[in-house]
């Protein structure tokens, strides 16, 4: 064989990690200019941290081709096409709120003239790089094809993140938030990591294809073996500590509240993304891509449903931790802690996608995911928009009558709280509009009641940070709010929750988009026997 071929057959998969490409070259560069002793060059670090996102974006339109998505051997060819620039342009809007706080103490003594400039002492291109790494992360994850690639980018994902929830803002809150971070990932990773072992040995192959064709084989046989079922409900449980779901959500409040806002909205979105893109990858192994296919002999096989274990696994981590999501936030007197437990909260609804399946399910959740990244980011920005002495806003006494001297704000974080309970006209609506009808079609009318009822209790939090601004009088608290000196993030509050209402008006057009980027690859062997669902 001539060693060119090799290089020729790994064209397409080159191709399609072009915008991945992009924020690696970013990354380098963004980290060396960080170490400048010129003032002007450490500022222009979150706008090539834009810049670089929207090249990503660009990137992505430039190399995803039919031929090249079709030819690199992925599951789900044409997931990227949606993903990858929804992650980016979410991220985008995640960099205004860090504008202004990292190295904010540092860079004001350096000015003042009190300490000269040390590299060793600034880490906003740090900060950045991490910033990106993680997005890459994220995004390399449309491209896995195998168990490796898979672990490898949902790390790339995590390892950044607490490195950023350490050095995004000042004290000790923070290093102690991380330290909490690190240990249970760690031991999150180490539990799907046993679930990746379990399915090698249960299939003999890492590839995600392979590993498919395997998997319908032992369905066909009479169902999948014990090793496999062990091996995916590790995965799925690993998996939950990234999308902040039961079993492993209890780190969230500790590391939300004790996280610098903006790296907490950070927290809220890649690595819940991150966790579903993954989680889908591995369900789709399980052959609930929902489509017919050929066996040899030329007799046609659907696949109906999950298998059992799996799916009851799944049910009860949707309905437990919406039901905790939302109990928890009824009892929190932290905004920050209650944005905790609505993350855990939207997690549990998410899931239902993934139980609903193929089609609809899927196309509903990558929907979710991308309202959800604007609501809950229009949140979180508004919050790290004001100070109160220098320190941010967590205390409900703090929002407490905002609309005196912050008006803007004050109808922002309404704007967003309204659209995560799910009320019309806003975006949150929609999504779990979406959501509700492709699990009742899919025959979960339990799962469908179990949310509806979830949502009207979230109500009683939501309504209470979106009234008290507006409606309350000013406290005590509240009367020292005020704006940070970066403008930047107000822009993002008020971008995201405009996009809260503008997102409603093409919410058609981004479905179509979401449904045209998860047609499955079909696989070489029998799809699997169903398996009735809870």
């Amino acid at each position: 064989m001539s060693p060119v071929l090799p290089i020729l057959s790994l064209a397409p998969k080159l191709q399609l990690l072009l915008p991945e490409m992009v924020l690696f070259v970013g990354a380098v560069v963004v980290a060396v200019r960080g170490l400048s002793k010129h003032r002007g060059a450490r500022e222009s670090l979150p706008l090539l941290t834009i810049l670089t996102l929207a090249g990503s974006i660009a990137a992505v339109f430039v190399s995803w081709t039919p031929s090249a998505a079709s030819d690199a051997g992925l599951l789900l060819p044409n997931l990227g096409r949606f993903v990858k620039p929804m992650i980016a342009g979410i991220a985008m809007v995640l960099v205004l709120l860090s504008i202004g706080t990292v190295d904010r103490q540092t860079e004001a003594v350096v000015a003042r003239g009190r300490r000269a400039f040390d590299p060793q002492r600034v880490i906003r291109g740090e900060f950045y790089a991490f910033f990106l790494f993680s997005v890459m992360g994220a995004m390399l994850l449309c491209n896995a094809n195998d168990l490796i690639w898979l672990f490898l980018a949902i790390e790339l994902v995590s390892l950044p993140t607490y490195i950023m929830v350490a050095v995004g803002g000042h004290g000790n809150r923070p290093q102690e938030a991380a330290v909490k971070y690190f240990f249970l990932g760690a031991m999150s990773t180490a539990v799907f990591l046993y679930g990746f072992a379990l399915i090698y040995g249960a299939t003999g192959t890492l590839e995600l294809a392979a590993i498919r064709d395997a998997l319908a084989a032992q369905a066909a046989s009479g169902g999948l073996s014990t090793l496999s079922i062990l091996g995916l409900v590790m995965v799925i449980l690993g998996l939950c500590f990234k999308i902040t779901a039961v079993p492993m959500h209890f780190y969230a409040p500790d590391v939300y509240e004790g996280a610098p806002t903006h790296v907490a909205a950070f927290l809220a979105f890649i690595p819940k993304v991150a966790g579903f893109l993954a989680l889908i990858l591995i369900l789709t192994c399980v052959g609930w891509s929902g489509h017919s296919f050929l066996e040899p002999d030329g007799v046609r096989i659907a696949y109906n449903g999950l298998p059992t274990p799996i799916a009851a696994i799944l049910w009860m981590v949707a309905v437990i931790t919406m039901t905790l999501g939302n109990l928890g936030g009824l009892l929190q007197h932290s905004v920050k802690r209650t944005f905790a437990y609505s993350s855990i909260a939207h997690s549990g609804y998410m899931v239902i996608g993934l139980i609903a399946g193929p089609a609809a399910g899927i196309d509903a959740l990558l929907f979710y995911l991308l309202a959800y990244g604007v609501m809950t980011t229009a949140s979180f920005a508004a919050l790290a928009a004001l100070e109160r002495k220098g320190e941010e806003l967590n205390h409900f006494s703090d929002i407490a009558g905002m609309r005196v001297k912050h008006p803007v704000m004050a109808w922002m974080l309404a704007v967003s709280q309204s659209s995560l309970v799910g009320m019309p006209p806003f975006i949150g609506f929609v999504a779990k509009v979406y959501l509700f009808i492709a699990a009742f079609e899919a025959g979960h009318v339990g799962l469908v009641i179990a949310a509806v009822l979830n949502s009207a209790i979230s109500a009683l939090y939501y309504l209470r940070i979106a009234i008290m601004p507006l409606v309350a009088p000013p406290s005590a608290r509240s009367d020292e709010v005020t704006l940070v000196p970066s403008i930047w993030p107000r822009v993002a509050a008020i971008a995201c929750g405009t996009g809260t209402i503008i997102l409603t008006l093409v919410s058609g057009q981004l479905l179509s988009a979401v449904r045209s980027s998860t047609a499955p690859a079909q696989p070489t062997t029998t799809a699997m026997d169903g398996r009735a669902s809870p």
